[in-house]
């Protein structure tokens, strides 16, 4: 009996790695990413940047093109704090990208398809330890996260307490 995920055409089995769809996703990571390189330097960058360009909607659309290689990641066979992990990169990306200019700036450096590339392939060949070391990275973001929102809060009761004492 031939395994169905080895035919040409077929949909990848979850939970198994399949080269032909996994090469897929890197050309895919490649040409969002790193397709064009600026010549005389080691300087590439895809087309995601370039998307990225267009006001209000470019990054949008990058996240469209981006969460086709975590729906595929998923399909895959990545665990689900992996899965966080790369939602976390593009969630980055598109609100970074969002800021006119400074996220411009941003799209060309941080390349949210590639990093997700590698946290799948990682998953792949070490699944146990990539979903150890999400869960981590999760949990650090998760504290980081409410660092910022009580600092917030903060922020906002002394800028308060500021304002009502100039008042009087």
């Amino acid at each position: 009996m031939t395994d169905p995920a080895l035919h040409r055409g077929s949909r990848p089995v979850v939970g198994t790695r399949e080269p032909a769809q996994l090469e897929r996703l890197r050309r895919l990571a490649r040409l969002l990413d790193s397709a064009i390189q600026i010549p005389g330097t080691q300087f590439r960058f895809g087309l995601d940047p370039i998307i990225g360009l267009v006001p209000g909607i470019g990054d949008v659309i990058g996240a469209i093109f981006s969460s086709l290689i975590i729906f595929q990641s998923a399909r895959l066979g990545a665990s689900q704090a992996t899965l966080i992990r790369m939602m976390t990169n593009v969630a980055v990306d598109t609100l970074v990208g969002e800021i006119p200019f400074l996220g411009d700036l941003f799209d060309f450096g941080w390349k949210s398809n590639t990093r997700n590339i590698a946290l799948l392939e990682q998953h792949l060949d070490r699944p146990v330890a990539t979903k150890v070391a999400s869960r981590r990275v999760l949990l650090l973001l998760g504290f980081g996260l409410l660092l910022l929102f009580v600092g917030v809060i903060a922020l906002g009761i002394v800028l308060g307490h500021f304002l009502l004492e100039s008042v009087k």
